[in-house]
């Protein structure tokens, strides 16, 4: 019997039982996928939860929003991204080990360059070139950590926007050695016609304060920009639909969901699972 789980606060709106149930069942393999909501200063609990993976109880958990960084000094080892980012979103034990590893880097960088490949701007693409690859990051949490580094190891230049300038700089010192720089969350001091792409990490828009979007009204999004919006819940959030209104490429992280989910079930059990599988699981929420 197999125990996942997920470790978050809130996840009322998780999809991640429906995608991990649709695995277990291609696989044939008998489990549960169980929910953890644990409040963001509630250490006792999220440790108690993480011994549970330590004596076999449960085989695997993910971790999303807030506990990406909160559940790093309870592990005793990282894998190489998650060191590298300092988040987590997927734990496993491996001999006697307590391990961290982060799979929204590669699940995110796989989705967007599926979404660039399939896009009609010409700036995008295939036809992308090194010039023209400027991404301006909104948020600077976990997710952020992820979708920044995913980037950079990508050859993009990056700036990131973010309310709390001490967490942006903190992936500022995290990163010294790629081109990375900070902007005004209200974008005032920077120059936005050279952006090709927005990646909105932050939890903005998310069901159910479906009517916001972290892009500020008063600026127009740029000309030419491709955005990609990690909140999947709804469908299409608000900064997809104004972006789209705009006749620009936009969609939301319901892919990076799919890819980061599958990586974390094949480090769990070895099983790879058709992406489509997992698609068809939430096709209908």
């Amino acid at each position: 019997m197999i125990h996942l789980g997920l470790i978050g606060y809130p996840l009322g709106h998780s999809l991640s039982p429906k995608l991990h149930y649709a695995a277990l069942r291609y696989c044939d393999l008998q489990g549960e996928y169980s929910l953890f909501p644990i409040e963001p200063d509630d250490f006792q609990r999220l440790k108690g939860v993480l011994d549970r993976v330590r004596s076999r109880e449960i085989t695997g958990l993910n971790v999303t929003i807030p506990h990406k960084q909160n559940v790093i000094p309870f592990l005793d080892e990282l894998a190489e991204t998650a060191e590298a980012i300092g988040a987590v979103n997927t734990m496993y034990l491996r001999n006697k080990k307590l391990i961290g590893h982060n799979t929204d880097v590669s699940g995110f960088l796989t989705d967007l360059k599926k979404f660039l490949e399939e896009s009609s701007l010409p700036v995008l693409g295939d036809r992308i070139g090194v010039r023209a690859k400027k991404a301006l990051v909104l948020g600077a949490g976990g997710s952020a950590r992820a979708v920044v580094y995913a980037l950079l190891k990508d050859s993009w230049n990056v700036t990131l926007a973010a309310r709390r300038i001490d967490r942006a700089q903190q992936l500022l010192d995290l990163f010294t050695s790629y081109q990375l720089q900070i902007a005004d969350f209200t974008l005032m001091n920077i120059e936005l016609s050279n952006i090709t792409l927005i990646v909105n990490t932050t939890p903005v828009g998310m069901s159910p304060n479906t009517n916001e979007s972290p892009w500020p009204e008063s600026r127009p999004f740029p000309q030419h920009a491709a955005i990609y919006d990690l909140v999947y819940n709804p469908w299409e959030t608000k900064l997809v639909k104004d972006a789209r209104a705009q006749g620009l490429s936009a969609i939301t992280g319901r892919g990076m969901l799919i890819e980061q989910a599958a990586l974390a079930f094949q480090l769990w059990t070895g099983k790879r699972v058709p992406r489509e599988i997992m698609s068809s699981a939430i096709e209908a929420s």
